[in-house]
């Protein structure tokens, strides 16, 4: 994979399709719905719904235009259809322990825009995730890390 592609998972395209959904369905149409009742009040300037409402569109068209660009330049990788699941891809589940705490970890690695840190998805360009790709499990892989050298051990690897 070169930095300069774009990856999604399966899930992950569709979670931002849905998203991208959203906004064009339901979000913008009542964006606009209430701007132009506030616009029909009078007086623009000091229009509270009426600022707020044309800001909102503003954030909206913004994310609408950057899930229009990740979805049409990436490239959807299913992982359930990773050919060789003894080593670690994009799209893996990978369990590890950390050796400096004795304590063990789950990460999940996705494409940039699927980055979820409460649902433990990590950046395929993270230090972690370029450390264990095509790695396998019981290999010791050392990387760095923003807080110094780490040292982990691959525990298990799972495509779902």
């Amino acid at each position: 994979m070169s930095e300069q592609s774009s990856y999604l998972t399966k899930n992950g395209f569709i979670h931002l399709r849905e998203e991208l959904n959203y906004l064009l369905k339901v979000d913008r149409p009542r964006v606009v719905k209430d701007v132009s009742w506030a616009a029909s009040n009078g007086d623009r300037s000091e229009n509270g719904d009426y600022i707020y409402g044309k800001k909102r569109l503003r954030q909206i068209d913004s994310r609408v235009k950057y899930l229009l660009t990740v979805i049409e330049d990436s490239k959807i990788i299913d992982p359930l259809e990773q050919e060789n699941k003894d080593k670690v891809f994009f799209g893996a589940t990978v369990e590890y322990e950390n050796l400096d705490k004795n304590q063990m970890n789950k990460i999940q690695i996705v494409g940039v825009p699927e980055v979820d840190p409460k649902e433990n998805k990590i950046s395929w360009l993270s230090p972690i995730s370029k450390a264990i790709l095509g790695k396998q499990v019981g290999e010791i892989v050392s990387y760095e890390s923003p807080s110094g050298q780490k040292e982990i051990e691959i525990m298990s690897i799972i495509y779902k």
